[in-house]
Formats: C-alpha cells, structure tokens, sequence
C-alpha cells in the first residue's frame, strides 16, 4: 500500500515538472532561452520510462528516442543557419522585397516559424542601441543582462568573425616600408648604410598584406552586408573605415623607386575622396551632439579620422599640390585639438580604459607626428611649427613609454596594433628632424625609436600568425553586430545562467516543491532555499519577461 502511495506520488511529482517547464517556456521567463528543448527531453524521457515495460517495447523506445533527437539536432541546426542567413546580403526583408518586386505572394509565417522571425535583424540601428547592448569604451563587450541575435555557443562563421579592425595590421607594416626607406634615402642616417631592398620587400609584404585583408573584408561587403552595416554605425568603429584609405596612402608614401619615382596627382584626389566623405559625417555628428556628440563618444580610435587627414596632406605635398593638403591639413588640425582635450580630460561620460585597450593610448602620438612632417613637406622645410608638433608627439611618446606596468600583464588582441603606426610615425618624424639637426643625439634617437618599431611590429606580426593559423582564436565571434532591441533581462533573476550553478539548489528545490499545493504555479507560496530558510515566495517565483 505504501508501495502504490509512494509510487502514485512520484508519478504526480514527475508529471508536475514538465507542466512546470511548459508555463515557464510558454511565459518567456528569464534564463529559459531553450526552455523548450529542456521540455520536449523531459517529456521524451517519461516517455522511454512509461514505454520500457518489456524489452521488445524497451528496443521500440531507444529507437524512436534516438530519431527524435535526429530530427531535434537537424531543427536545431537548421534555427541556426536561419539565424546567421539573416546578416546575409540577398536575405531578410530585402529578399522579400524583391519577391514581391517580381510578383510573388510571400509565404505566411507558421508557428514553426516564430523562432527565425525573432531573429531577423532591426532595420535601424540608433546608437542608443548600443550604448545599451554594450559596455566598454570600445564597446564590444556584451552587457549580463543582453541578448543577441546569434547563437553564443557556436562559431559563426567566418566572414561574420572578420572585423574592420583587421585593417591596423596593415597600418602597422605599410608605415615600416616609409620607415626602411626613410633610414635609406636621409642624409643623417647614412652611415647606417642601408639598402633599399629592405624598402622594396615590406613594401611588397604590405601590398600583399593589404590586399588580403581587403579582399576578406569586401566579401564580407558582398555576402554579409548586415554585418558592415551595424559596424558602420558602430560609434566607435566607424572610425576604423578609415584605414583601408590610409593604408593606400601609406602605401603610396612607401613606394620603392624601383616601382615608380612619381605617381599621378589623380590618385591623390580618388583616395582622399572617401576620406572626405567620412569626415562629413563624422565630424558633423560631433558637432551636431545628440548621442554620437563627441563626449560621448570619444575614444583614442578617433584617432584614426584625424590621422588620416595629416597622412593626405603628406602624400599630397609630396605629389606637389598645394591646396588641397593645406586644406586637409587644417580640417585635421582643427579636430585634432578637439579631440586631444576631449580625451585628455577624460569627461564623467567616458569610461576608464581596461587593460586590454591600453595601448590604444599610443595613438596619441600618430597625429602630431605624421603632422609635423606634414607641415614640413608643406612649407619645405622643417620649421618652428613642424617642430612644435614634433615636441609634442615625442613628450606623449615618452610619457607613456615611462609607465612600463601601464601596457602590461594583458592577453593579446588586435588592440595591440595601435603600438604600431604611432611608433613607426615617432621614428619617421625623428628620421626627418635630424636632417635638419645633425648631431649624436638625433642621430641615435633615430636609430632607437626605429629599432623599437621594428621589433614591435615584427614581434606582433609573428604573435598574430600564431594566434590565427596554430591557436585559431585571433577572431572570435564578434558580439558588436549581433545585438538586438529586445527588452533585457532583469539583473537579479533567479536563474544565473552566466555565473554558472550558483543558486542549482534552490532550482531543484523550486522545481521538487512545486507540486506540494496543485498545480497553480501561484499556489506554491512558501519554496524552501537552500541559503535561508525564510526566504519569501516571492523572490524564488521566476522573473516573467513581458512580451
């Protein structure tokens, strides 16, 4: 008798979980996301142990149970590939216009559909969306209480993983071919008798390089547009499509006289075009305020709209225009003075650095180095104003070089190409001080600063190697393009997914006495907690997400 009673309330209490599982699933509680998966196993399960009376009918379950799964993983895969489908280029709401375009009704959505419809991608992306998925002064970091689009537990693939930020390698081994062919062709390095073939092979690295890079990057512009697209309106990494332009301009600079002596005005004029493009947005957004005004969105990164101004100038100069790089030149100055007290300051809105950003801070130095030589080419000599911004970028270069316990003791990433252009720029600029003041110092400041920039560039080329062919974790999934205008989940919820089983006790708790008083969810009014027995009902009832 105690027997059938014991039994009677075990079936009572197994068939009061999955009903459980069902209102929770169906109330969209916080920290379900898969909840209906947890329940369709739950009720396979009871299925296989209602089923293995005998052994024939035993067989008949494992197989049945076996296919089920099958069928669950194939729907599974197929929900993701929906997912990623939605940041392709030809799908989505442009896809069905132009089905509609060609005459064709496009299907209603059933119930089986409801799950890669929440996934389709917003149609406008406001930067307060952002600023409110994301934290961090790069913003790439997912906030707890966020949900994105793609699946966190696959890797996507890898045109999606693929950022803008790529481009600084490029940055960072263009500029070493100026650097090679500076210590060549200047008189005050001479005695170092170096040859241009040096010049001549990272040229070529680079030239490969970036054509890699931006052919990567252009498919992803071709199959996965969606994703440019929410890196475009990214705050901070707009800036960064900038580089490819830079690139080329550096590119330029650093031709080997074997290649060519001059180059025609003309391609000055198609590359500094999307630069200027750029800038009207950019730099009108900073003016303009609202959410993308500059103190919000102030970031060493803008850096590079600022650099890319000097950089033109430069090139400019050195074709033999005049307009046009003064004109450049002071639109780059006018912002730079902007943004250097901007950043300087560092505003309550802004957040501090992490460590994994601190070399960032090196950008500083890139702006009034590559304009100071600017200048110089400009007016034709290296004078007192060339040199103010010369002082001005050695002083930062120096101030940050002394705090050694600043740029240490953090994991690798692309971040730590930001050492690259500002130091190579520092030694280009010292290279081209010391012609015009020869001495022991200048020369062996040369020599360092150069020495220093090589060895950094070369150790962080062969670190970047590494990480992406032999450990593959140079580019994980990228979070920034992936997040949504869904309502967050509460903070303090009862299910901690991230923290891992912290509160797994009074989740089997909640669910073993669930089914004490009926099977009202409600009626449960006193759940014991594995913490503290006089904990309330009220904090142990799952945090219902409103629709």
């Amino acid at each position: 008798m105690e027997d059938n009673t014991h039994q009677g309330s075990a079936q009572q209490d197994s068939s009061e979980v999955p009903s459980l599982i069902n209102y929770i699933s169906s109330n969209a509680v916080a920290g379900f996301d898969d909840i209906k998966l947890a329940s369709f196993r739950n009720d396979q399960c009871q299925t296989s142990k209602t089923e293995s009376l005998g052994p024939s009918t035993n067989v008949q379950a494992s197989d049945l149970w076996s296919t089920q799964l099958l069928v669950l993983n194939d729907v599974e895969d197929h929900q993701h590939h929906e997912r990623f489908d939605s940041f392709k280029t030809w799908s989505g709401k442009l896809q069905r216009k132009i089905t509609r375009l060609c005459g064709k009704l496009p299907q209603k959505a059933g119930p089986e559909d409801d799950s890669v419809l929440s996934t389709e991608v917003e149609t406008s992306l406001p930067v307060d969306l952002y600023f409110a998925a994301l934290e961090g002064p790069e913003l790439d970091t997912l906030k707890a209480s966020e949900v994105i689009l793609l699946p966190v537990d696959k890797i996507w693939p890898f045109f999606l993983r693929f950022p803008i930020t790529s481009f600084g390698i490029c940055l960072g081994v263009s500029s070493q071919a100026i650097m090679w062919k500076s210590l060549a062709t200047s008189a005050s390095t001479k005695f170092l008798h170096i040859s241009l073939a040096v010049n001549l092979v990272l040229w070529w690295i680079s030239m490969a390089l970036t054509a890699t890079v931006a052919s990567i990057y252009l498919l992803k512009i071709i199959v996965y547009f969606e994703a440019v697209r929410r890196e475009y309106y990214h705050p901070i990494r707009i800036n960064f499509f900038f580089a490819p332009w830079i690139a080329l301009l550096l590119l330029a600079l650093g031709m080997p006289p074997r290649v060519a002596e001059n180059l025609p005005p003309a391609l000055w004029y198609v590359l500094m075009s999307p630069i200027f493009c750029l800038e009207l947005k950019i730099y009108g957004q900073w003016m303009s305020g609202g959410q993308r005004r500059l103190s919000k969105v102030a970031n060493p990164s803008n850096h590079l709209s600022i650099v890319g101004n000097f950089v033109g100038a430069l090139l400019g100069a050195k074709m033999g225009l005049n307009e046009g790089p003064i004109f450049f030149f002071a639109v780059g100055l006018a912002h730079y003075v902007v943004l250097f007290v901007t950043l300087y300051q560092r505003l309550p809105t802004n957040e501090t650095l992490p460590k994994e950003l601190h070399p960032v801070f090196f950008l500083f130095v890139a702006a009034p180095s590559i304009a100071s030589m600017a200048w110089a080419k400009i007016i034709g000599t290296f004078d007192n104003g060339s040199r103010i911004s010369y002082f001005i970028a050695l002083f930062l270069y120096f101030s940050l070089v002394v705090r050694l316990n600043f740029f240490r003791g953090f994991k690798f990433s692309l971040a730590w190409w930001a050492y690259t252009v500002p130091m190579t720029g520092a030694a280009i600029a010292t290279i081209r001080y010391s012609n015009e003041v020869t001495c022991v110092f200048t020369q062996a400041l040369s020599v360092i600063l150069s020495v220093a920039a090589t060895l950094k560039v070369t150790g962080l080329l062969i670190v970047t190697i590494w990480h992406a062919f032999v450990l593959q974790d140079l580019f994980p999934n990228d979070i920034a393009i992936a997040i949504s205008d869904r309502k967050t989940i509460p903070q303090k919820k009862w299910f901690h997914q991230r923290n891992g089983s912290s509160n797994s006790k009074d989740i089997g708790n909640f669910l073993n006495f669930a089914g004490l008083e009926g099977k009202d969810l409600e009626a449960c009014r006193k759940p014991p907690s594995s913490e503290s027995g006089e904990t309330q009902a009220s904090t142990m009832r799952p945090t219902v997400q409103q629709p």
